[in-house]
């Protein structure tokens, strides 16, 4: 009895653990902003993303998921001689509460700006933006949530950036 009970439990928590892997959490996002974009490339379609735009020459690259219920993430990212530049695009509420319950955990510094635009100084790692806009056509259950990750300048990739 306990060995299934014990299984069972074992089960649950890795369907439910499965259930968000695709999703990008802080820890993908530290990872991310500290390697390069080839790195970036494997580290994002192994999550499940596809490529939506790849342009080798202005270092930018662009993927897209779909995810239950209609909605999306997209995650752009951008290389800035060896800075990674961070913008993520959902209308998932779940992407959302996995990004901004981590940040609140550690932030160095915190405001809200004018246009409704949250800002997170996360000490030695980067600023996180958020903006949370209603979607067209109006949907009161649906928002579109902006992140837009800006690498501390002491915080660079990896590798060279060719």
């Amino acid at each position: 009895m306990k060995k299934s009970l014990t299984l069972l439990v074992f089960i649950c928590l890795s369907i439910s653990c499965f259930a968000q892997s695709n999703l990008i959490s802080f820890e993908d996002i530290k990872y991310l902003l500290h390697n390069d974009l080839n790195q970036a490339d494997t580290f994002l379609v192994a999550k499940g993303y596809k490529v939506k735009t790849r342009n080798v020459k202005k270092k930018y690259n662009e993927y897209t998921m779909s995810v239950k219920g209609g909605t999306f993430v997209n995650v752009n990212v951008r290389a800035d001689g060896k800075r990674i530049f961070i913008d993520l695009e959902t209308t998932d509420i779940g992407q959302y509460d996995l990004i901004n319950n981590s940040i609140m955990q550690y932030p160095n510094k915190s405001s809200m700006t004018a246009g409704d635009i949250l800002t997170y100084t996360l000490k030695g790692l980067c600023a996180v933006y958020i903006t949370v806009t209603d979607v067209v056509p109006y949907n009161p259950l649906r928002k579109d949530y902006d992140f837009q990750i800006v690498a501390d300048k002491s915080v660079t990739a990896d590798r060279d950036l060719n």
